[in-house]
């Protein structure tokens, strides 16, 4: 008995400090998996050299073969360049494959007799995030990964297509690449007023997504930003059955004065439809709006057109038993319909 309890009691003993040993290892090596992950998390993926577009504050490694003196890690300025001591002019990057700067650098290294037959290859060791962001009225608004070049259909896709308040604008905000790209193929620096017109660019989704206007189906790139704005509203209040706020489905030409009635399910019976007004916007005028008259019963009985309603407009429809708060003015009205709440249509 005595032989077995110490055996058992050594076997248990060397257990226990197989565990503490195995549970040292494992802490030790906790730092190193740890760093293992970190450095993981900070090298970009690899990319191709023919599609990875370059970026400002990137960090490119060169490789000159045969020339490793020459050789290195490079920061893309600011200002889309890369500065090598070796040469007396700063190189273009930003805008360019790495392909496309491996081959512009060669051309350099070769004129200024560095190299007689430059042999050049480069890839990215840093980079700010590749992306490009899409916000607004669509399915999924969020920040994509981008390397390359993409059109503007393909990230709408991504985005799983327009929501059902679009507008039918979209607005396209450029980065640093785009403007880099754009100036490459323009061979001259943008003067300050030409590179502000260039830096947002507006694209009708209408004429894009039905008539296939592939000049509209622009190029996008890492760093540039796509806004697709909710469709505006038009409000109609007074003596109608359904007063609230109407959305302009992306899908029309505007929304006529009977098409926002049928919303609003109609006219009282006390409506004053001959005193029915549009208030615009106006910055113009006194109050901030204009008045604008229809003649509702006319348009009714198809003796007047049909009057197109454009966003921010309120259609109000006099009640014939509310004649001294329609005497107060417009104002009045104006407080009332911020006080609506929003009906988007279906």
């Amino acid at each position: 008995m005595k032989t077995h309890k110490t055996s058992s009691s050594v076997v248990l003993t060397i257990g226990v400090l197989l565990a503490v040993a195995n549970a040292s290892l494992f802490a030790q090596a906790l730092p190193v998996v740890a760093d293992t992950r970190a450095a993981m998390a900070s090298t970009p993926p690899p990319v191709d050299a023919n599609q990875y577009l370059i970026g400002a504050d990137d960090v490119l490694k060169v490789f000159i073969l045969d020339v490793p003196e020459l050789s290195g890690d490079f920061r893309v300025g600011p200002n889309g360049e890369v500065t090598l001591p070796v040469l007396t002019t700063p190189v273009t990057a930003a805008g360019l494959t790495l392909s496309q700067f491996s081959d512009s650098l060669a051309k350099d290294l070769k004129a200024a007799g560095l190299v007689s037959d430059p042999h050049v290859s480069t890839s990215v060791t840093q980079s700010r995030l590749h992306s490009v962001a899409i916000t607004g009225a669509v399915k999924v608004p969020q920040i994509y990964p981008l390397f390359s070049q993409t059109t503007l259909l393909d990230l709408l896709s991504q985005a799983q297509g327009l929501a059902e308040d679009a507008g039918n604008t979209a607005i396209v905000r450029r980065g640093d690449i785009s403007m880099h790209t754009l100036e490459a193929n323009h061979h001259v620096p943008l003067k300050p007023e030409e590179r502000e017109t260039q830096q947002t660019v507006m694209i009708d989704l209408k004429r894009l997504l039905e008539g296939g206007n592939s000049q509209l189906n622009i190029a996008i790139y890492p760093g540039d930003r796509v806004t697709v704005p909710a469709a505006g509203l038009v409000y109609v209040v007074g003596a109608v059955n359904k007063p609230g706020g109407f959305t302009m489905k992306s899908s029309g030409n505007g929304i006529t004065v009977l098409q926002a009635l049928a919303l609003a399910e109609n006219t009282k019976g006390t409506a004053l439809q001959n005193q029915t007004v549009i208030l615009r916007p106006d910055p113009l005028s006194p109050d901030g709006h204009k008045q604008i008259p229809v003649e509702l019963k006319k348009i009714l009985d198809g003796k007047r057109p049909d009057p197109v309603l454009i966003a921010d407009d309120i259609l109000f429809v006099p009640d014939s038993t509310a004649k001294k708060a329609f005497k107060r003015g417009f104002e009045a009205v104006l407080q009332v319909t911020t006080g609506v709440a929003v009906y988007r249509g279906r």
